[in-house]
């Protein structure tokens, strides 16, 4: 996302908020997808955990991982490294509460959509 953020812990919490955005709104898609094939709670929790997860800290995380595999010694690659970086002090915050922040869009979610409905019967009678 091209998406002018602050720096330090503020710009940190507006990523959370946009996972959390993001977690939601992928959790609702999946739950749709879910009741209509027939799949469980879980299913959709699950898929809609991952794929928000991607999409929200997908390139904060690669950068967080990355930046460990990038042979900082040089002064030249660590400053490219950090250069592509919006703000290389926050970034493992960043990525900490954008995971955070999908989990939390993610339950809300699943609280709001499994008080409607359930997805599949999970009682069996014999």
């Amino acid at each position: 996302m091209n998406l002018v953020l602050h720096y330090g812990l503020l710009g940190s919490l507006e990523a959370g908020l946009i996972a959390l955005a993001v977690g939601f709104v992928v959790f609702a898609l999946w739950w749709q997808v879910c009741r209509r094939t027939g799949l469980r709670n879980g299913h959709a929790i699950a898929y809609a955990s991952l794929m928000a997860a991607a999409i929200a800290a997908g390139v904060d995380g690669w950068k967080l991982f990355s930046l460990g595999m990038v042979n900082l010694q040089s002064p030249l690659y660590a400053k490219l490294a950090l250069a592509s970086i919006h703000d290389p002090d926050q970034l493992g915050t960043r990525v900490l509460l954008e995971l955070i922040g999908v989990a939390i869009g993610v339950g809300l979610g699943w609280v709001l959509f499994s008080s409607r409905q359930p997805l599949a019967d999970t009682t069996h009678e014999h």
